[in-house]
């Protein structure tokens, strides 16, 4: 498994969130992760980035953990990114937004990161 550069769109600080989970296991398993949250200006010693837009440089995955009311305005920002994938984790479905980013070419799914990393499926 190649390691990958992951933006995480909704990352927490607080251990009792999946975003923060992924986090930690996504390092665990040697990737590299830019977290995203406005509000926020590091995780586990991990710079955030507070901005989806302020993110540069390749992207292999990007991984959602922020639902549809935030989610569908990142659109320009996500199409400008070019990931080559983008999850939406369980509550951050938004078949809209999907739709339009396979429509460009981006491969999304809907699955947990968490259960993809640890099946060795990520």
């Amino acid at each position: 498994m190649k390691p990958e550069r992951v933006v995480i769109i909704g990352a927490s600080s607080n251990p009792e969130r999946y975003s923060h989970r992924a986090l930690l296991l996504l390092r665990k398993h040697g990737h590299e992760v830019v977290p995203v949250h406005p509000a926020l200006t590091e995780i586990e010693g991990v710079p955030v980035v507070a901005d989806l837009g302020l993110v540069s440089g390749p992207v292999d995955t990007v991984t959602m953990y922020v639902g549809p009311a935030i989610s569908s305005g990142l659109l320009d920002k996500l199409l400008a990114l070019k990931p080559g994938r983008v999850i939406f984790n369980p509550g951050a479905e938004n078949a809209p937004l999907a739709a339009a980013l396979q429509k460009a070419g981006i491969t999304c799914e809907e699955a947990c990161t968490l259960v993809l990393l640890n099946t060795g499926q990520f």
